[in-house]
């Protein structure tokens, strides 16, 4: 099992567009992907239960994998989270 931590940087948090960012990377791995915001955990292959996870802008997600590709599913899904969930910008309110 592997775990890191990365803040969410997005104005919007992790919102609706960017759960499903977050899940269509996590299909293409074998490994389990979870996130965990404070006490709430979310399978990263769930849409519901990402956004169920209130992760609002500032707050701290860790990334947990295991399985036979954790180290690249970890990388990918912290490099996504750090990259404002692949947006460029944040579109206005």
């Amino acid at each position: 099992m592997k775990l890191k931590t990365a803040r969410v940087t997005n104005p919007q948090g992790l919102h609706a567009r960017s759960a499903a960012t977050i899940v269509k990377l996590a299909t293409l791995f074998q490994s389990s992907i979870e996130l965990k915001n404070g006490a709430k955990v979310a399978n990263a292959k769930n849409i519901m239960a990402l956004l169920l996870l209130e992760a609002s802008e500032g707050k701290l997600l860790t990334v947990c994998t295991n399985g036979v590709d954790e180290t690249q599913a970890l990388a990918e899904m912290i490099g996504l989270i750090e990259d404002n969930f692949g947006e460029t910008s944040a579109p206005s309110p």
